[in-house]
């Protein structure tokens, strides 16, 4: 080649610029940090129009300009050389070699444009009208930082550690070989793994010819980590290798090598070297310790004491290869006797075995193979069998070891059958079932991703899933939760199963993300299957129910009720009512109900949902929105009635319409009202009575109950008619159904009391018998209904009627409700003894004798407050009764409801003609005192009947002079008082105190 000096300067400006061409375009072309070399060639190329203007304007030949250019000429010859140096390496090595390549990436393109600054100063009257762009160049390729990706740098730095560390493992080989394939675009198969590493080691070798001791140990370090990994590994290879080590040891008979004595650290005196190094004296150490010492100031060779003026080291590979064979040799000495150990079959020595084998494979991840060769892991995986649960737990270890990161261990335990005996240990103690998931985890696993042969046998399983499930509330719960979900991840069966086991967040999953046929295979199961309380409230705790609320707006009708029988079955459980109104679920329940031209079974499963929702006594505690506004259930009641008027409506819409319109009525009065008014419900509902099924019929009855609160008279011709009558009869007599008796006693209690055509057909219904037989061994709510009902047969006006019920027997039920009765029960047995007590004047008997004596003579008792024969069949006395103590007791109680009763009740032994007996009688009874008592604690209408009462007791002088200063003192609190609305009640008591003064006066003594 010319000399450049030679050359006219045109010419050398050419051939530079053509240089620069060809360096840009290759720079393109290397494989790996492919910015860092994409940056230099822009930067080569925005030099070319600068040396090509340099061209055209005709840069002077002077000595400063051919140095300029001669230096510019030398650093893009470098350049180049750096381009062609790494253009066609091997990918592995560039990637484990990217911060150095970096490095010099930069370097060159900060030289390039610190020359090109050169050549600016070289040639400014040439430069001139390009100086801005040449100052501009030069200013950014000083200031070029190039830097390799985060991801290599990464890699490379867990490399570094990996081997600083000496780990050596094939699950850390496995890790750094498919990292390194995959940053590097090369597929992680073993043909084109093994190529790469031939690659690889080519740079090995290149770097001991050009003796680049460092270079060449620490590839060589990458080269056997990578080596290990399974894509990387010939198995005929290492079983030629362990043959051979196995041959060299077969007549040793012990079971330990000593190392010679070369193998041992001069500056230790005992340890056998790992990383041998040479000084300049030839002299070995372990690395490690002479690096300590020499830190420690000492400047001499430790065995010789000679004086170094190098303190470098060299790696002694072939005394490093000669210590690894000696410790290959003794791992094989303890494989033996591990073997040995382990066929022997006692205890002791097997237990030692399962140690010495993990030792082993810890100490040199290598005879991970060497064990699988031997025939190790088959015989580890029979002795699973065990009941002894020490041996179990040291087996499930040992295999654990043995499969870490090592894929061919891992398809020998499943090829073996070790797979269905490690499920079966599932079960076993805690300790044992631990060991036995931890080994499960690490058998499916593949590097970073999954051992699908291993899952694949595992699902085959049985019971595997139901046991890891067990498991998720253990400190193992991160282990078995993976291997579930990546069980379940694309087989319905696994989630199923899951289901099954009471696990339900695969089953979300999919319902969120599934394809359309899964989602309808998992909620038919759903909802076919038998799931108990506590499932059900899993199910929905697990985040079933939005998707299911979503999938009500698909077209699909098979979905939609598909997931609407799945709500409906949901809704057996509490906390899912109020998942589903925090979901927003309700309205849209509400819309699938009321929407036009929606099929028959739609409707049913919503109204099935609105019944559940408000079933239990919650009513329209859930009918809510998704911020827990109540709705307006006007339109709702209306669709209810509606459908049952619809003479298409079948069975399965109309009876949980019913159920649901009963359930929301009962919550809320005013919601009745709007039935009953607002959607003339007592019309829609009354025919119901006479419906051919059984539910249908107690449902209505129960709403009828609800809706007689506010039209009675329009139930009551409805009953008149004598069928109907016994059939409501007829439910007041069945005692196996409590609730619609209840229901029953409840709406006849309800019906208008003047109605005697209904008493009439009540009674010839043997309705009243039916009464008292509630009275006698119903719940205590239908007795309360009960005597609502004897009202009716009570009425003062109809004795032959009083008289039916009292020859019943009746009497003596009412005054045991006055004993321990509720307070209602007790109110309306007071109210109607009261009902009685008022014909009792009229029915006693005055008696006649002939003479006097003879009267006297008589043993006819008398009654004391009606002058006449009494007795409680004939009269109705309630003294007579044994009723007095229990009705002056319900004053003593203080409970206003009662003691209301109760004094209208004693209200009626104190009739006009025969007053003072009736007063003289409540004396007798030590009724007097709690009468005044009620003016201090009871409400306004309460004393204003025992005011009334007062003032026929105190119109006697004996009564005002014994209880006047007690009266006194209530009725004088009660006149003082200011307040407007109590002015009739001070007007009573004025009155009550006015007859004690007229009789405190005429008792005064005359002067």
């Amino acid at each position: 080649m010319m000399a450049l000096e030679l050359l006219p300067i045109g010419t050398f400006l050419a051939l530079l610029t053509g240089q620069v061409i060809k360096t840009a375009v290759a720079a393109k072309d290397v494989l790996i940090e492919k910015e860092s070399f994409k940056a230099l060639s822009k930067y080569l190329l925005d030099i070319k129009p600068i040396l090509e203007e340099l061209q055209r304007s005709g840069l002077s030949d002077s000595q400063a300009a051919r140095q300029a250019l001669e230096c510019l000429e030398k650093d893009i010859k470098k350049a180049s050389d750096l381009v062609e140096k790494y253009k066609n390496r091997s990918r592995f090595y560039l990637l484990v070699k990217c911060r150095h390549i970096v490095k010099e990436a930069q370097d060159a393109t900060r030289n390039i444009g610190r020359s090109l600054a050169t050549l600016s100063l070289a040639s400014t009257e040439v430069l001139a009208e390009i100086s801005e762009q040449v100052t501009r160049l030069h200013d950014e390729m000083q200031r070029a930082e190039f830097e390799a990706s985060q991801t290599q740098l990464q890699i490379v730095e867990k490399l570094d550690e990996g081997l600083l560390k000496q780990k050596l493992d094939q699950g850390f080989a496995n890790n750094m070989l498919e990292q390194i394939a995959l940053a590097v675009g090369v597929p992680i198969v073993p043909s084109e793994i093994s190529k790469e590493l031939a690659d690889f080691r080519r740079e090995i070798e290149e770097a001991a010819v050009r003796k680049e001791r460092e270079e060449e140990y620490f590839l060589g370090q990458v080269i056997k980590l990578l080596s290990q990994a399974d894509a990387a590994r010939n198995q005929e290879e290492i079983k030629n290798q362990y043959y051979r080590r196995m041959q060299s040891v077969e007549r040793t008979s012990g079971d330990y090598i000593p190392p010679l004595q070369s193998f041992i650290c001069p500056l230790s005196g005992s340890n056998v070297m790992v990383d041998p190094v040479s000084l300049c004296t030839g002299t070995t150490y372990e690395r490690a310790s002479i690096e300590a010492w020499f830190e420690s100031g000492e400047k001499t060779d430790p065995e010789t004491g000679d004086f170094l003026e190098d303190l470098s080291r060299r790696s002694n590979h072939r005394l490093r290869q000669s210590i690894e064979e000696w410790r290959e040799l003794n791992f094989c000495l303890k494989i033996r006797s591990a073997k040995r150990n382990l066929q022997s079959g006692i205890g002791s020595s097997v237990e030692d075995a399962l140690s010495l084998v993990q030792d082993v494979i810890r100490d040199y991840p290598v005879t991970r193979d060497w064990i699988a060769i031997e025939g190790i892991i088959d015989i580890v995986i029979s002795i699973l069998s065990t009941r002894n649960k020490d041996i179990k737990i040291s087996v499930l270890m040992t295999l654990k070891v043995a499969v870490e990161g090592h894929q061919v261990n891992k398809d020998r335990v499943v090829e073996s059958g070790g797979m269905e005996r490690i499920v079966t240990c599932l079960l076993r103690s805690s300790n044992v079932s631990k060991a036995a998931v931890e080994l499960l985890y690490e058998l499916v696993r593949d590097g970073s991703g999954w051992n699908t042969p291993a899952l694949k046998k595992l699902s085959q399983h049985s019971r595997a899933i139901l046991f890891l499930v067990m498991f998720l509330n253990t400190e193992s719960a991160d282990m078995a939760e993976a291997i579930l979900l990546k069980l379940c991840s694309d087989d319905d069966s696994n989630i199923i199963r899951a289901a099954d086991a009471n696990w339900f967040k695969p089953v979300v999953s999919r319902l969120i993300e599934g394809p359309e046929d899964s989602k309808l295979l998992i909620i038919r199961t759903l909802v076919e299957m038998e799931l108990m309380n506590e499932s059900v409230k899993c199910l929905g705790e697990a985040g079933v129910i939005p998707p299911l609320l979503q999938m009500l707006s698909t077209r699909s009708f098979e979905v939609r009720e598909l997931a609407l029988s799945l709500l409906v079955k949901l809704l057996s459980c509490q906390e899912n009512k109020k998942l589903i109104a925090a979901s927003g679920g309700v309205p849209v329940i509400l819309n699938q109900m009321h929407a036009s031209h929606v099929r028959t079974i739609i409707i049913a499963r919503c109204c099935e949902i609105i019944e559940k929702l408000s079933s239990n006594e919650d009513g329209i505690q859930f009918l809510v929105d998704e911020n827990g506004v109540r709705l307006d259930l006007e339109q709702t009641i209306a669709n209810l009635l509606a459908l049952q008027q619809n003479c298409h409506s079948s069975l399965i819409v109309r009876r949980p319409a019913l159920g649901a319109l009963l359930d929301i009525c009962k919550s809320e009065a005013k919601l009745v009202k709007k039935a009953v008014v607002g959607a003339n419900g007592v019309s829609v509902i009354l025919p119901l009575l006479d419906d051919s099924n059984q539910e249908i019929r107690e449902i209505t009855l129960k709403l009828l109950f609800y809706f007689s609160h506010h039209e009675a008279q329009g139930v009551a011709d409805f009953l008149l008619e004598q069928r109907r009558m016994e059939t409501l009869v007829g439910f007041l007599q069945d005692d196996t159904r409590r609730d619609t008796q209840t229901a029953a006693a409840g709406l006849l209690a309800n019906l208008p009391k003047s109605e005697i055509m209904l008493t009439k057909k009540l009674i010839e219904s043997d309705g009243l018998n039916a009464v008292l037989k509630i009275l006698k061994s119903g719940t205590m709510e239908a007795k309360e209904n009960a005597l609502g009902v004897l009202f009716r047969f009570t009425d003062p006006t109809t004795i032959e009627t009083q008289r039916m019920v009292v020859e019943s027997g009746v009497y003596p039920l009412l005054v045991d409700f006055l004993k321990t009765g509720t307070v209602t029960a007790k109110a309306w047995a007071a109210a109607l003894i009261g009902n009685l007590s008022l014909n009792t004047p009229k029915l006693a008997t005055i008696p006649r004798s002939p003479n006097c004596w003879s009267f006297k003579s008589s043993k006819i008792s008398i009654c004391e407050v009606h002058e006449g024969i009494c007795n409680e069949s004939s009269t109705f006395c309630l003294i007579k009764a044994n009723a007095m103590p229990a009705i002056v007791n319900l004053l003593r109680e203080k409970v206003h409801e009662t003691a209301y009763e109760a004094l209208k009740t004693l209200l009626t032994l104190v009739y006009e003609d025969r007053h003072h007996r009736g007063v003289d009688y409540l004396d007798k009874a030590d009724a007097i005192n709690p009468i005044l008592e009620v003016l201090s604690w009871g409400t306004t209408p309460l004393k204003a009947e025992a005011l009334g009462l007062l003032e026929k007791v105190f119109v006697t002088c004996e009564m005002a002079e014994n209880y006047g200063p007690l009266a006194r003192i209530g009725l004088l609190s009660i006149t003082t008082q200011n307040m407007h609305e109590n002015d009739q009640l001070r007007h009573k008591a004025n009155r009550v105190l006015m007859q004690l003064d007229r009789f405190s006066k005429s008792s005064m003594p005359l002067l």
